[in-house]
């Protein structure tokens, strides 16, 4: 089984490019290690992929230092260069990935996808206890019921 879920931020903005109309974007993230040891760096960088519609998404709603969990697979690019030495590289080609955060513990920077509703009133954010209290009149927007 090859499974890698990770939790960290962008390094920088996502590069994105289409080849047969398919995006295709590339960015990297920091995560910050569980234990830190004077000396040692305090997070890892991983170079991740993203396709089709994941790639449009990211392209889309994410920026440098936008906090993200993505999961995906651990790929190894091996090749050997004009000089004939032997490269090593690893990447994560990402399955999922979403936010880690919201907009406001962002700052609000963010150019991310929210979901509201139509015409009636936002939710307020706290009930106080732990739910979110829904106006009256949204039960025709609900997915459920």
């Amino acid at each position: 089984m090859n499974k890698v879920i990770l939790m960290g931020r962008l390094t920088r903005d996502p590069e994105v490019r289409y080849s047969n109309d398919m995006a295709i974007a590339r960015f990297s993230i920091a995560v910050d290690r569980r234990f830190k040891r004077e000396g040692e760096q305090e997070a890892d960088f991983f170079n991740c992929v993203a396709f089709r519609k994941t790639g449009e998404f990211v392209e889309k709603y994410l920026h440098k230092g936008t906090k993200v969990v993505l999961d995906g697979e651990l790929h190894n690019n091996n090749y050997t260069d004009k000089n004939g030495n032997k490269q090593y590289s690893m990447e994560i080609t990402v399955n999922t990935i979403e936010f880690a955060e919201s907009k406001n513990a962002q700052g609000g920077t963010s150019g991310g996808a929210s979901i509201g509703t139509t015409g009636n009133a936002a939710p307020s954010a706290d009930a106080g206890d732990g739910f979110m209290s829904i106006p009256d009149g949204t039960d025709d927007e609900l997915p459920f019921s």
